[in-house]
């Protein structure tokens, strides 16, 4: 018998009932209240481990009761149930502090999975592992820092911890976003759990599918064996895609139908499966800007970005840059058996000017480069080198590309670059001739040759419309 204590808030009284018998069914100490008010005198006075709460109330919002609980009780985890028409709201509970959401209509095992999970979280001796890991995890170069922006990245990166909602990390290339993806999975109550990593700009777009869901023997060419994806591996524990928009839009449809049941197939076989993980997304592109040019799913953005986290590049943080590199001095120092007394002010006035386009990857590079090479004590100019001639040399030429292409005059060309001006189509009409010529292989149907121009629908209907204005303006 679970003597833990569960409370479902939920105004129908029918559903209500549905959840309690359930919830009692696997042992669990269940109350049920059908208005916020109540449910939160009840938690007052003798506060759960778990609440089923409905983010829809006749009295009061369910985020109110969940604020109200965590100040009460912050131990307690909050599983916010949600209509397909709120998800915003549930969305918003996530952000603060829900461990996970369910959408209705849910099943049974969806709904015991959920508090299996919640169970975990507050289970004591889960707990003190987990403040020992996030301890250790704060010492990471990942998380060294104490600027503004880094201080709200860890805050939100340890409420996020706490719940099973998908994360989506957005940052420049050698930010540190893979260690958030590990800070996230061995502080939550998956660390127990496998963390599967793909990188979905490594994998040929045929083999992509296989990879992710796997296949069976005689799939295709070559499938000798059966085989598990990354989603059957990571099962109980988190999936890490890592460069999220370099994947295919057809395979970001398949991806969205896992999400949202839970559910796939192996390549080549119709036995359907199941697979219980948590999604932490990367990505160094904006996704907005990937959505609006029709590269990547606007309802799988949706249901990947749950909780934002933005990590900030390192010229945005330079009273971080000394401490992190230290921790690498420190640290290459240890590996090598050698002395170091630490940088000279003069290296501390050039690593801080600096702009480290290749943020804290480029800065590891630089400190253990210089450990290398070095026998120890200070590492002064001569050691480090001239960090700004590096980078332009290395620095490729840029086409400045004017905003306003009407304040530019057009040069003169000369006669004998007129042939080559005939012979040089704009970009455009090459653009709008081959997604005509797409439009009609596919006897009109738009949304078809989009998918196969790998665009989205909308993407070619807002095209053709500025063409037809432009045709009209002329």
């Amino acid at each position: 018998m679970n003597h833990s204590k569960v409370y479902v808030v939920e105004d129908s009284v029918a559903a209500g009932n549905l959840y309690k018998a359930v919830i009692e069914g696997a042992g669990y100490d269940v109350s049920l209240f059908c208005d916020g008010y109540s449910a939160m005198a009840a938690i007052k006075d003798n506060p759960p481990d778990i609440i089923i709460q409905d983010v829809c109330l006749p009295d009061i919002s369910g985020i109110e009761v969940l604020k109200f609980a965590q100040k009460k009780s912050p131990v307690t985890q909050v599983i916010a149930v949600t209509s397909h028409s709120s998800i915003e709201v549930a969305v918003s509970a996530i952000r603060e502090g829900a461990f996970d959401f369910l959408e209705k209509p849910f099943d049974n095992a969806s709904l015991l999975q959920a508090i299996h999970n919640a169970h975990a979280e507050v289970n004591v001796g889960e707990v003190s592992i987990k403040r020992k890991e996030t301890t250790e995890l704060e010492g990471n170069a990942g998380f060294i820092g104490s600027c503004e922006k880094m201080v709200g990245v860890k805050q939100t990166l340890a409420s996020a911890a706490r719940s099973k909602a998908s994360v989506l990390i957005t940052g420049e290339s050698g930010t540190g976003k893979e260690l958030c993806a590990e800070f996230l999975h061995k502080s939550s109550s998956r660390a127990l759990g496998p963390l599967i990593a793909v990188n979905c700009a490594a994998i040929p777009a045929e083999l992509f599918e296989s990879e992710f869901f796997g296949h069976v023997k005689g799939a295709f060419s070559g499938a000798l064996t059966n085989r598990e994806g990354a989603v059957e591996a990571a099962n109980g524990g988190t999936l890490f895609l890592d460069e999220l928009c370099e994947m295919a839009l057809p395979l970001q449809a398949k991806l969205l139908r896992f999400i949202q049941t839970g559910t796939y197939n192996r390549v080549g076989s119709s036995e359907l499966r199941k697979s219980d993980v948590r999604i932490v997304c990367a990505t160094n592109r904006q996704p907005e800007i990937e959505v609006s040019e029709g590269r990547f799913r606007e309802d799988l953005f949706y249901r990947l970005s749950v909780i934002p986290v933005t990590i900030p590049p390192l010229r945005e943080r330079k009273s971080d840059i000394l401490d992190l590199a230290n921790y690498f001095l420190k640290l290459r120092s240890d590996e090598e058996g050698k002395e170091f007394l630490g940088f000279t002010d003069n290296v501390i006035t050039q690593l801080n000017s600096y702009e480290w386009p290749g943020n804290v990857r480029e800065l590891q590079n630089v400190v253990e480069k210089c450990v290398v090479m070095n026998d120890g004590g200070w590492i002064d100019i001569p050691e480090i080198g001239d960090l700004h001639r590096i980078s332009m040399e290395r620095e490729p030429t840029r086409v400045a590309i004017p905003k306003d292409p009407k304040t530019v005059s057009t040069p003169r060309l000369s006669e004998d670059s007129a042939p080559l001006q005939a012979a040089i189509e704009p970009l455009w009409i090459v653009e709008k001739r081959a997604i005509e010529d797409a439009i009609a292989m596919c006897d009109g149907n738009i949304p078809v040759a989009a998918v196969h121009l790998g665009v989205s629908a909308s993407t070619l209907y807002r095209k053709i419309k500025s063409w037809e204005q432009s045709a009209l303006s002329t």
